[in-house]
């Protein structure tokens, strides 16, 4: 097939899909020479190790979140992030945070700033929800898995980050108590939450 058609594939990939893998190529006969010709003529940006996107795309909220989740297929968005997209901190995580289990890959390197926690069981595969960001299915925790993953992590997060989360939680999600204590018992947390949530009772 003629290089310009190749080309002009490429572009109507990353256009649908918002990000593109290189190696998403591989099973369409696209040489990935394609891309490299694209940048240079400053059509598209590399985003990531083998993440592409358009140049001068507008970046959107969470499309960073579409880009991990496209670099790392089997990850779901956790913790800080999860908070962020389900507008429970006021925090804006300099890193993306990601859930992956005991013996995932677990990618490095790139210019995304990724934070790899490791999870099993329930607790890895409990509470996820499907979005679509700008084409890509982006797997996230649910408001109430992530409050308690915090208290799980609060040795990494910070105590006041996780307190803050459960306000805000209890605030947005008056009659869903009983899914917080729910995945409290999968992530093993009930002890640590009880006390705080009988104070804000």
């Amino acid at each position: 097939m003629p290089a310009k058609s190749n080309a002009k594939r490429v572009l109507d990939l990353i256009r649908r899909a918002g990000v593109l893998r290189a190696r998403d190529l591989d099973g369409l006969g696209i040489p990935r020479e394609h891309l490299v010709r694209l940048m240079r003529r400053g059509q598209v940006e590399r985003v990531g190790r083998g993440l592409y996107r358009l140049a001068g795309a507008g970046v959107g909220e969470h499309q960073s979140l579409a880009e991990a989740c496209k670099l790392v297929p089997h990850g779901m968005i956790c913790l800080l992030s999860a908070l962020r997209f389900h507008g429970l901190t006021t925090q804006n995580p300099a890193e993306i945070w990601m859930a992956i289990g005991p013996k995932a890959w677990k990618p490095g390197g790139g210019s995304l700033a990724l934070r790899i926690v490791r999870l099993s069981g329930p607790a890895l595969a409990e509470g996820v929800e499907e979005h679509r960001i700008r084409g890509v299915t982006v797997h996230v925790y649910s408001a109430a898995k992530t409050v308690a993953d915090c208290f799980k992590f609060r040795n990494k997060i910070g105590l006041d980050v996780a307190l803050e989360a459960l306000r805000d939680y209890r605030r947005a999600h008056r009659g869903g108590m009983d899914e917080l204590w729910g995945f409290a018992r999968i992530c093993r947390v009930t002890r640590v939450m009880r006390p705080y949530l009988e104070a804000l009772a």
